[in-house]
């Protein structure tokens, strides 16, 4: 039976967004409907909301986030009404050209549920951000996307896993490849960035340069891991991190800005045969100049990182153990909780740099 129930929704560009009434459906085959626990404000949901991603409004915001399983769909098979789990927006097909060569982090064909929420007493079909839409109480989502994890875990700091820490993590491990002994610097220490310092940390990285332009953050970035920090407001940071890489380079550098500048810095502040990274989400006017013979001549890897490379069904129950185990801090990229109808604000906060991430917790 369809239930009625709180979330919020972007109704249109740059529009403040408002709290509405949202029916969700009875999940059809291989969905699942979640009672959402927590779910982070990600720069995402604000580039939703800014039309930023596509103008299909009215959207259902919010995928960073943790919940129950309420109900199932007919041939649901891998969890069950109770299962404490995460959310994500690569639902992996098992048979695209990715999965079938044994890589479904790549997978080309992810999905979500079919059938649709929409606004109550309207009928308006809501398109869910990242196919997710967990600002609400409950939400309607493959059950693909649904990753069974321990329910010791804190909601708030667990979904966060389904975005923004993931991709910085797995920009580190899965896409940097950082192993033991390794330099690492990381440009941009938002929420991404210093989950890529807490990444290159459980990676064993030997020298961890952690670079922005503000303060604050490059203090969370040190208690997150780095063992260095250059504010690139103050000195050149290609210059710095050559200065700390005995006149080298790094072996990783991951890029968590997504601009042309940082990015032609990470390039040239890494090491010879070494790995770029970009993570950082650059917007689509966006060029990239650089010399080919600098492209040819330094060698190694320019890779970009798809939500960290992640494996949900394999990468988020490791993470979380690692987190109850003491390994691994959740807890701090949770600045703030905050009520449903608090999001509009959490995007002012964001943008004026003061929270890693406001959880919404219900």
């Amino acid at each position: 039976m369809a239930q009625q129930v709180q979330g919020v929704v972007a109704v249109g560009k740059g529009e403040p967004v408002r709290i509405e009434t949202i029916t969700v459906p009875d999940p059809g085959p291989g969905e699942a409907v979640v009672d959402i626990q927590a779910c982070g404000v990600c720069h995402t949901d604000l580039h939703y909301r800014e039309g930023g991603i596509n103008d299909d409004f009215p959207f259902l915001l919010g995928h960073e986030a943790a919940g129950v399983v309420e109900s199932v769909g007919a041939g649901v098979t891998d969890v069950a009404p109770g299962d404490f789990v995460i959310l994500n927006w690569r639902a992996v097909c098992g048979q695209c050209r990715a999965c079938l060569r044994g890589r479904p982090w790549y997978c080309f064909n992810t999905h979500n549920a079919t059938r649709k929420m929409t606004l109550a007493g309207k009928g308006t079909e809501l398109t869910p951000a990242l196919g997710i839409g967990a600002f609400a109480e409950k939400t309607l989502v493959a059950a693909g996307q649904c990753t069974k994890v321990d329910p010791a875990a804190s909601p708030a700091a667990a979904g966060l896993l389904g975005c923004g820490v993931m991709a910085g993590i797995g920009a580190a491990i899965n896409t940097g490849n950082v192993g033991r002994g390794d330099t690492v610097a990381v440009i941009g220490c938002g929420g991404v960035g210093n989950a890529a310092i807490a990444g290159a940390r459980l990676a064993g990285a030997a020298k961890i340069i952690a670079v922005d332009i503000d303060d604050r953050k490059l203090a969370t970035a040190t208690g997150l891991g780095a063992t260095h920090t250059v504010n690139s407001r103050e000195s050149d940071p290609v210059e710095a991190i050559r200065d700390l890489t005995s006149g080298f380079g790094a072996d990783v550098v991951i890029e968590a800005v997504g601009r042309p500048e940082t990015y032609r810095q990470a390039f040239y502040a890494r090491d010879l045969a070494g790995t770029v990274v970009l993570v950082g989400v650059p917007t689509p006017e966006m060029q990239l100049e650089l010399p080919l013979i600098d492209v040819f001549g330094r060698g190694g890897a320019l890779k970009s990182s798809w939500y960290g490379d992640c494996l949900p069904s394999r990468d988020f129950p490791m993470l979380i153990d690692l987190y109850l185990q003491g390994r691994l801090d959740l807890d701090a990229f949770v600045t703030e909780t905050i009520p449903l109808q608090d999001v509009e604000k959490a995007f002012g906060r964001m943008h004026q740099g003061d929270v890693l991430r406001s959880v919404v917790v219900f």
